[in-house]
């Protein structure tokens, strides 16, 4: 198992669900992603890098993709999201929609690959 597999592994269903679907949209942007760390929290990673984190807090869960561009590229797929510089905060009832984390993903991808 690696790093972000264990995470999940140790979510209440809901939050796991949440994501899982993250995950997965990210994961079908970035296929060639690995698993590691980022500034202390589970991550996907690409070409060693951090690509996206995630985190849970007591009153929402985060996605971190370690860019505030990032964030900001996809900012108008995320209405109604918060949305701090670099942080996209949701619930597990309302995880940010797929193709909002796939374009976080593209924007992060290039932005390591520059």
């Amino acid at each position: 198992m690696g790093t972000v597999d264990d995470f999940l592994a140790g979510l209440p269903d809901a939050e796991r669900s949440a994501y899982e679907q993250v995950v997965a949209a990210a994961l079908a942007e970035a296929p060639d992603a690995g698993q590691g760390t980022g500034y202390g929290m589970p991550a996907l990673t690409f070409a060693g890098r951090p690509l996206l984190g995630f985190r849970v807090a007591k009153a929402h869960l985060s996605l971190v993709p370690f860019s505030a561009e990032a964030v900001a590229g996809a900012a108008d797929l995320l209405a109604g999201f918060d949305l701090t510089k670099g942080t996209v905060h949701f619930t597990a009832a309302t995880p940010p929609p797929d193709d909002a984390v796939r374009a976080i993903v593209r924007r992060r991808r290039a932005e390591i690959d520059r």
